[in-house]
């Protein structure tokens, strides 16, 4: 016998098991497995009234409130496709995922009343708008939806709709984060979400007693399989509506977190919390990264300051997401602490489940493991998308021979662990010689007055291109261009030393963390 592989059934599973431990934590709510099961119920069965069936096109704009993950069960359990929106985007972009989603009905919070107003006017298909107003709501927001969210589960029965899922069929449009023109939506199914998460599971060990606080974004790759993991295993988790850097440290040791994950941005951000000095964790909180590259020296810090356990992870919207992570091997813990922090910044082996990942060269020949050879980071295997939704030229420029191609560059370290040393499109080719942006990045971060760094290229008469810097400085420290240029000059070759260095308040970067290089070139 065959059953479907889909996230869903581990809701089953642990209402089953565990129905009278605590599911979900979102300020002074919580609900009991039992209850969520019958909430999630409840808004299937007001979604189903409302006229929602198999493979219609459901989103969902909200924080990471309870909500949220009911939203996750409810929509896709009765067949339909959740399309999680970026809370930190625009009108326009908002307006042009609905549009393009196909969606026909919306869930949002009153938070972004403002992006709603006549959204109905803007997208004709777009049929229905349910608002939540959570307690954290704005409270002098307007209402902008025909249906409030509370009221229609308190008038809704939570009737079991049995409905036959096929593995294949996409449980989710994820909209990517559009650092370079409009975002694509990238379909994943039931098979992709169910093994990512699988992988999720058995590489950062969640287990029934883990108390997983949800600071990375749920709508970003379904929170990397964050709704469905924790669920899996009976585990708890707690909400968190707003990334404040004391607040988490709070939230850490009121809620007896164990686990969380969050992009190296956040790292850094609690690493400069005003009430750091106070923190005394219980325990190390297992932390997995990912987003972009993280400085090796801001996982030493984090490890020495914050005494997490760090697990650098790697992948991407279209790999469900996650397709490596750096396995810790116990001869790592012979070196110092600043050699083990490098390693651990790599993007390192394929995982178990998703299939086959490797780096390959323009001819399609796997690199040398010799850590100095670079090709472009390649992955086939059960968590690569469906496809781009209504985009089947980029697909088909994606996925090649059977190969997704990712577009980040890297190398192959003797171990076999995969090092990202760019994205393709921001390697600086100076004088006919590749420059590494993330190279550059990682020994400015390595000072101790520099708080961010981004490093693209700027036209240049003699060489085509060179480095420029853009650096936003510590509270309450300085640091001079010539400072840094001395600084990077002594670990750099000369020709990778920024020539110009700009001082900022802001970089731009997306939800995830991934710094928007297009708008610095600009």
């Amino acid at each position: 016998m065959i059953t479907p592989l889909t996230p869903l059934d581990w809701k089953r599973r642990a209402t089953k098991l565990y129905p009278d431990k605590i599911a979900v934590v979102d300020d002074f709510e919580q609900f009991t497995y039992r209850e969520f099961n019958e909430r999630t119920w409840k808004l299937s069965h007001a979604l189903y009234q409302l006229g929602i069936r198999e493979t219609d096109h459901v989103a969902v704009m909200l924080p990471n409130i309870h909500q949220m993950l009911e939203c996750f069960y409810a929509i896709t359990q009765i067949g339909a496709v959740i399309v999680p929106i970026n809370t930190r985007l625009h009108a326009q972009e908002v307006t042009y995922i609905l549009d393009h989603s196909d969606s026909i009905l919306a869930i949002a919070d009153r938070e972004f009343s403002h992006l709603f107003t006549d959204m109905k006017s803007r997208v004709p298909h777009l049929q229905t708008i349910i608002e939540v107003v959570h307690h954290g709501s704005p409270k002098d927001a307007s209402p902008f939806s025909d249906i409030d969210y509370e009221n229609l589960l308190q008038s809704a029965e939570p009737v079991v709709h049995e409905v036959l899922i096929d593995e294949n069929q996409p449980l989710s449009i994820n909209y990517t984060s559009g650092t370079t023109s409009r975002p694509k939506g990238v379909v994943l199914t039931h098979r992709n979400n169910y093994i990512n998460a699988a992988d999720v599971l058995l590489h950062m060990r969640i287990t029934h007693e883990d108390r997983y606080l949800h600071i990375l974004p749920m709508f970003h790759a379904n929170g990397w399989g964050s709704v469905w993991t924790f669920t899996a295993t009976g585990a708890t988790h707690v909400c968190l509506r707003k990334i404040d850097s004391d607040h988490i440290l709070d939230v850490f040791a009121k809620e007896q977190i164990t686990i969380a994950f969050g992009a190296p941005t956040v790292i850094n951000m609690l690493l400069y919390a005003p009430t750091i000095e106070r923190y005394r964790p219980e325990r190390a909180i297992r932390l997995a990264t990912a987003g972009s590259p993280p400085p090796a020296a801001v996982i030493e810090r984090a490890q020495r300051l914050l005494q997490m356990e760090i697990t650098h992870v790697y992948g991407l919207t279209e790999t469900s997401p996650l397709i490596s992570y750096c396995e810790w091997n116990s001869e790592f813990a012979q070196l110092s602490s600043p050699a083990r922090a490098d390693i651990q910044a790599r993007q390192g082996v394929e995982m178990i489940h998703n299939g086959e990942t490797k780096v390959v060269m323009p001819d399609g020949q796997e690199v040398a493991w010799d850590g100095v050879q670079i090709g472009e980071i390649v992955t086939r295997g059960n968590v690569v998308m469906d496809s781009y939704y209504k985009q089947p030229d980029e697909t088909a420029k994606a996925i090649r021979n059977g190969w997704f191609y990712t577009g980040d560059l890297a190398v192959v370290h003797p171990n076999g662990y995969i090092q990202i040393v760019d994205r393709a499109k921001d390697v600086i080719i100076s004088g006919g010689e590749n420059i590494s942006s993330i190279e550059v990045e990682n020994i400015l971060f390595q000072h101790p007055a520099v708080l961010d760094a981004g490093v693209v290229a700027t036209a240049d008469e003699k060489w085509g291109e060179v480095p420029k810097a853009y650096i936003i400085v510590q509270e309450g420290k300085t640091v001079t261009a010539q400072e840094l240029d001395e600084w990077c000059r002594e670990r750099l070759a000369h020709f990778k030393t920024p020539k110009q260095y700009e001082f900022v308040s802001f970089l731009p970067r997306t939800s995830t963390g991934k710094l928007q290089k297009f708008k610095l070139r600009t």
